[in-house]
């Protein structure tokens, strides 16, 4: 008789490095790969990680240096976008249950960033390719990379608590508007559009040296802050846990 071995699950064993976050990580990471609506976003990210290659190859846009810490935030900060702006409704489906666990909020949300801490540095990794373009580019993608981690990461947490829609994760992601409400409109502008004007107007005025040194410098005053920041999003959260679970039950 042949024999039969078990099929065995991805092993996330190493997330057991993270300590007490570790539980909430790899439901994450099991959610993300084994539902439909967020295992779909994952090919996606090829192209938030090559969308400088509309832009960077063009000579008609190699003067235009506001773009690079647009499409520096956009490339590292894809996962950190799709997936942190539907932060918690991807749970909406047993928010409450999950809510009835005896658990610091906070170890919850630290979970969710420290996973879209990690795509930025590997999506940043990933596009060093980038450098052949010119040293600024890369450059310009670092400071955008911080900037993700030490701003854009607190805001779409924030941003978060304002999610009252549920999301079915057995649907597409592509085309797919359902779980989107104003939130995720709105944030759009100070994650995208906040960093290029500060960017642009920063190299217009100081200089590009100038310019990286600002955008890197906001998001290292986020990162030295990011333990008093995330004290007063999950103080955010908790105030609305109840709104958010009577939201969640509901059918949309």
């Amino acid at each position: 008789k042949n024999k039969v071995e078990d099929a065995k699950t991805t092993d996330l064993s190493w997330t057991n490095r993270f300590g007490d976050i570790a539980p909430f990580m790899q439901l994450d990471l099991k959610l993300i790969m084994r539902n439909k609506r967020s295992k779909s976003t994952l090919p996606l990210m090829a192209i938030g990680l090559l969308y400088g290659l509309f832009f960077y190859p063009q000579p008609m846009y190699q003067d235009k240096v506001f773009l690079y810490a647009f499409i520096g935030v956009f490339s590292t900060g894809f996962f950190l976008i799709n997936f942190g702006q539907f932060i918690p409704a991807w749970d909406s489906g047993y928010y409450k249950m999950l809510m009835s666990q005896n658990f610091k909020y906070e170890r919850y949300l630290k979970s969710k960033f420290t996973l879209m801490v990690m795509s930025v540095i590997i999506l940043f990794v990933l596009g060093i390719p980038y450098v052949y373009f010119g040293w600024k580019i890369l450059l310009a993608h670092f400071a955008a990379a911080i900037y993700n981690i030490g701003v854009n990461s607190h805001v779409i947490m924030y941003g978060g608590s304002f999610n009252r829609k549920k999301i079915n994760l057995d649907q597409k992601a592509a085309f797919n508007y359902q779980g989107t409400g104003a939130v995720q409109w709105l944030i759009g502008f100070p994650l995208m559009f906040l960093p290029m004007a500060i960017f642009g107007l920063s190299n217009w005025l100081l200089g590009f040296e100038a310019a990286i040194a600002i955008l890197m410098g906001l998001g290292l005053i986020g990162i030295v802050f990011h333990q008093k920041i995330m004290t007063m999003i999950s103080k955010r959260y908790l105030s609305v846990k109840y709104k958010m679970i009577e939201a969640f039950d509901q059918e949309n």
